[in-house]
């Protein structure tokens, strides 16, 4: 039994190679570097940066009351089982 990678197919071979996939192209392509404008410029808006620190202040200060929440709790059973 003859496998088909030891099989010439020259029809199968002059299509593929007019079908205009070429395999290095697409292998060096990521490769080559591409024209970026160096001069375009950044902007922040100071009212995201302001908001965003004001929702981690209060996200902060949420964390801090679960955690004396939880440890007040824990010391008050804690105190509950000794005596």
């Amino acid at each position: 039994m003859m496998k088909f990678a030891n099989m010439s197919f020259s029809w199968l071979n002059k299509t593929m190679k007019s079908s205009g996939f070429s395999v290095t192209d697409k292998l060096t392509e990521k490769y080559l570097v591409k024209d970026n404008p160096k001069n375009q410029t950044k902007s922040t808006n100071i009212n995201v940066l302001l908001n965003r620190v004001r929702t981690e202040k209060e996200n902060e200060s949420m964390k801090k009351l679960y955690f004396s929440a939880a440890a007040s709790t824990g010391l008050v059973l804690f105190g509950l089982l000794i005596f």
